[in-house]
Order: structure tokens, then C-alpha cells, then sequence
């Protein structure tokens, strides 16, 4: 989907179309009062904040083109984004809205291709092998039906890559944004991918590139001239190995219609730097805030979990995670609460910290779980594996006295 977040936005709201618009950062309101029985169509201009407004620690989830031609894009903070287009336009993130139109443009897709891989909240895989119409002129009939079928039922855009695997066909849905279609062929590799940089591959991030660009590789092709046994022993047999393939277009992965999720987090960018002790009563409500809300993403997608963990980012960017295993599954707030404040006494909590998050992995269906003690469809009360079992003077309060 094309800038997914600030496309659904501007359908809320069509006075902003054409206007620089970003999506990001929680601390944002009104410039002035707008009546809560006023359409959303209806709002002044005037009433929406503009970046050079915004005052606070958020990033951008998603910018429209309009914002993107003055330098801004995901990811980046919304005070170095005022800095380039002061006069752009900021909204927060509405992710019931994101995910409504979601499931909206999915099922137009499901209509057309039922073979299809779910990537998130903006993105498929689609397997039009045998798809009527799925082969006419190199996918590009069906392509052009499924964004005639998706702009007539949400309004929104979307870009499409067709090509024989997933890698190549990811790639080349990048080449004609907003609202193009790419036909990419094996043949076209040489050509069309060795021009570009190694971070197009998707899997290739920040880190790998920086490797690479220390070896002297900085284009697909730099990638696909080096010698695969060069690449294992710099990366290891699996990643060096993915290098070699992936910079000659070649992936074996199918579509996959089904799957489980890893691990499910919650995580937060603080306004300011938080101090564990001069702010421990502001830490102690973000750090419960968040485990409620990783234990109800647990509840409501139905899975338990017995991984628990942390993240911290440190005022100088660094990070840090730490976890711990219990020995049964759980989705429950007051466990994830307390053994993630186990993890906490293992950090380093004297430096000021920029972002704080909570994770859950080694996910299962609680159906899939056999009974404690018996008793089926229960999951057992949890113990912590390398650490004392939990009691009630056992209190992650030492850190945020709150939290007891």
C-alpha cells in the first residue's frame, strides 16, 4: 500500500491532500478548538498542527509524497522533520482506523488471489500461479484489476511487483511508487538490480550494509560478483550464503498462507530522557503501561507466552535487552510485570533512558499446551527459571516503588 497511514488519513480528511502530511508521536493536538460534532471534512485547515509546532521526542511512522519531496521519511524525529517543512502537517497515530482499512483491502485481495500472505498491516504476498487472468501479460491483467478493485472499494493506492519469488517481486514493488506496476524477470537482474544499492534487498540492514560497504561491496552487483565462500566466511554458512542468492534474485520461499508470530512487543519513545531514580514514578507507569498492553495484545490474539523481556534504549542510542524464561506459558499482566522487573535489576539503570519496551516470546496457543497437573485447557501458575520463584516480598518496587 502507498504511505499507507497518511493515505487512510487523507480519505478522514481530504482537505489535506496535496499538503506535506506526517504520522507520528503521541503529544498532539488541535491549534484550536474544534467541536466534537463537526465533520472531519469540515475542519479548518488553520485547527491542524503544524511540525513546526511539535515539541517532543516522537518519530514518523509515515509520510505522504507531498512531505517526502522536502527530505522527510519514516523513522526520522518530527523535530528534525519541522526543521525541513516547517509548514507540513502532523497527525497521531490512529491504528484502529490503520487496521479497519486493512482488513478492508485484504479481503478485495482475497477475492481476486485467496492464495495470499499476510505481512502486516500494509502488505501481501500473493501466489498467481493459478490465478485466472494471473499469467496474462506477465501478471500485469490481474495486477491492474486487483489496484481498480482496491481504489473502488477503500480509495486507497497501492503499488505491485509480479515476478518468480518473493525477493524479486518485493523489490520491484518499490520501483514505481506511488500506484505502479513492475513486471521483473530473472532475465532482468543484471540490469535492473546490480544498479542498486545492497540495502534494497529486503534483509539487508543498517548493519549488514556498513559490513559491506567495509568490503568494498556497495551495489547488488559488487554483491553478486563476490565470491560466496568470501561471504560465508565474513557472515556465516546461513546469512552469507542468503548474500549470495539473494544478490542473483534467487528465493525458494512460498507463500505462506498461514503463520504464527514469533514474539509480541510493546515499546515507547519517552518525550524526555527518564531517570531510573529521579523519575522512577513516571518509568514505573510507562513500564506497567506497557505490560498490560503486551499481556492484552497476548489475550486478545489468543496466545501465551514464557519468554519475557526488555529493551532500553540509553540517551546516547545504545541498546540493551535482557530476558527470561518461566517454566510455563502465561498472558497475564502481573507475571509479565514482575519478571520483566527482573530483568530490569540486569541493566544498567544509572544512565538516562530514551526508549523503554516489553516483549514476550516462544508464543502458543493454549490449546496446544498439555494440561498441568491434569487439568485441561489451564495454563500453570509461573516459575522462573534461573532466579527465585516470585513471592511477595519478591517486588520489582526496589526499582519502581509503584509497581508493588
Amino acid at each position: 500500500m502507498d504511505a499507507f497511514y497518511a493515505s487512510v488519513e487523507e480519505l478522514r480528511y481530504p482537505q489535506l491532500r496535496g499538503r506535506p502530511l506526517v504520522i507520528g508521536g503521541r503529544q498532539v493536538r488541535w491549534r484550536e478548538p474544534v467541536p466534537d460534532d463537526l465533520p472531519r471534512e469540515q475542519i479548518p485547515l488553520s485547527a491542524f498542527t503544524r511540525l513546526r509546532d511539535y515539541r517532543g521526542r516522537g518519530v514518523i511512522t509515515t509520510a505522504n509524497y507531498a512531505a517526502r519531496q522536502h527530505g522527510i521519511g519514516s523513522t526520522m524525529s518530527l523535530m528534525r522533520a519541522a526543521r525541513l517543512c516547517p509548514d507540513g502537517i502532523v497527525l497521531p497515530v490512529d491504528f484502529d482506523a490503520y487496521r479497519a482499512a486493512s482488513r478492508a483491502f485484504k479481503a478485495v485481495v482475497l477475492r481476486h488471489a485467496p492464495v495470499m500472505e499476510d505481512r502486516g498491516i500494509d502488505e501481501v504476498y500473493l501466489d498467481l500461479t493459478n490465478v485466472p487472468d494471473g499469467q496474462r501479460d506477465g501478471g500485469r491483467v490481474l495486477a491492474e484489476r486487483l489496484q481498480r478493485a482496491i481504489r473502488e472499494a477503500t480509495g486507497l493506492s497501492c503499488s505491485i511487483g509480479v515476478a518468480p519469488n518473493k525477493l524479486l517481486a518485493k523489490i520491484a514493488s518499490d520501483f514505481d511508487k506511488p500506484g505502479g506496476i513492475t513486471i521483473l524477470h530473472e532475465s532482468d537482474v543484471p540490469t535492473r538490480l546490480w544498479p542498486l544499492p545492497c540495502r534494497k534487498v529486503h534483509g539487508v540492514g543498517p548493519r549488514t550494509d556498513e559490513r559491506l560497504r567495509s568490503m568494498g561491496l556497495h551495489t547488488i552487483g559488487d554483491l553478486a560478483a563476490c565470491p560466496r565462500e568470501t561471504l560465508v566466511a565474513r557472515f556465516g554458512p546461513s546469512h552469507g550464503a542468503w548474500l549470495h542468492e539473494a544478490a542473483w534474485g534467487r528465493d525458494e520461499r512460498p507463500v505462506v498462507t498461514a503463520s504464527e508470530p514469533v514474539s509480541l512487543s510493546r515499546e515507547t519513545t519517552f518525550e524526555r530522557n527518564l531517570h531510573a531514580v529521579q523519575d522512577r514514578a513516571e518509568l514505573g507507569r510507562q513500564f506497567t503501561r506497557l505490560c498490560e498492553q503486551v499481556a492484552a495484545d497476548l489475550q486478545r490474539k489468543g496466545y501465551v507466552g514464557r519468554t519475557i523481556g526488555i529493551k532500553l534504549r540509553y540517551d546516547d542510542f545504545r541498546i540493551v535487552t535482557r530476558s527470561q524464561t518461566v517454566a510455563t506459558h502465561t498472558a497475564d499482566a502481573a507475571v509479565i510485570r514482575r519478571v520483566a522487573g527482573l530483568c530490569l535489576k540486569r541493566v544498567d539503570l544509572t544512565r538516562r533512558i530514551r526508549l523503554l519496551g516489553v516483549r514476550v516470546g516462544s508464543l502458543a496457543r493454549p490449546t496446544t499446551l498439555a494440561p498441568p497437573s491434569g487439568r485441561s485447557g489451564q495454563v500453570a501458575s509461573p516459575v522462573i527459571w534461573g532466579a527465585r520463584d516470585p513471592r511477595p516480598d519478591d517486588r520489582t518496587d526496589l526499582l519502581f516503588p509503584e509497581l508493588g
